[in-house]
């Protein structure tokens, strides 16, 4: 097994201060980085202890099979495009799947139990998800979670092998920050909580 790093930040500091950084350098990420963020996400919570979730980590070429899905979606429906334009739209698409040196793609492979809610295994993937977004941060990387109606075509479970009741949750862009990261903002708590106290 790879060893993992060792995360100094502090979490509420993590947790405070992340951000999505949606531009990155295409330098290489050490693969020891990479399988800390996953070790982080596999230990997210899941409800009857399913572990549902999924990872393909793209590299190099290996980011082919998502530009491919990219691109075919994005034709799906260009019927009356002609050839030259057909094929700008899938570069143009398929370019994405490049935007950084890393990208995860996270599914959930729900359980068929009749006692697991597939509802709770979709929220299981999205707290791994969640888990590698702080980890990211606190490793120095930059990442985004990327999502939208491509990530839950039928075409982008095909890319990754999923079947049916198996779906993509998000596609994680990992690498090392190449934008300035402002400072987050949030509406005040007291505006989102009910005390019940009686």
């Amino acid at each position: 097994m790879t060893s993992l790093i060792d995360i100094k930040m502090p979490l509420w500091e993590a947790i405070r201060d992340r951000r999505s950084v949606g531009r990155v350098k295409q330098e290489p990420v050490d693969k020891q980085l990479i399988e800390t963020l996953l070790e982080a996400a596999n230990w997210a919570p899941s409800h009857h202890a399913t572990e549902p979730w999924r990872f393909f980590v793209m590299t190099g070429g290996g980011r082919q099979a998502l530009a491919d899905a990219y691109a075919d979606i994005a034709t799906e429906t260009a019927t009356d495009a002609g050839e030259e334009e057909l094929q700008m739209m899938r570069r143009k698409a398929g370019d994405k799947a490049f935007r950084a040196p890393v990208v995860i793609a996270v599914a959930v492979s729900p359980s068929s139990s009749p006692n697991v809610n597939r509802m709770e295994e979709f929220a299981a993937a999205h707290s791994a998800v969640q888990n590698m977004l702080l980890t990211a941060h606190a490793l120095g990387l930059g990442a985004i979670w990327r999502s939208g109606e491509p990530a839950y075509h039928p075409r982008m479970k095909q890319a990754f092998g999923l079947n049916e009741s198996e779906a993509v949750v998000g596609l994680i862009y990992v690498g090392y920050p190449d934008m300035q990261q402002l400072p987050g903002k949030r509406k005040s708590k007291a505006d989102k909580t009910v005390w019940m106290t009686e």
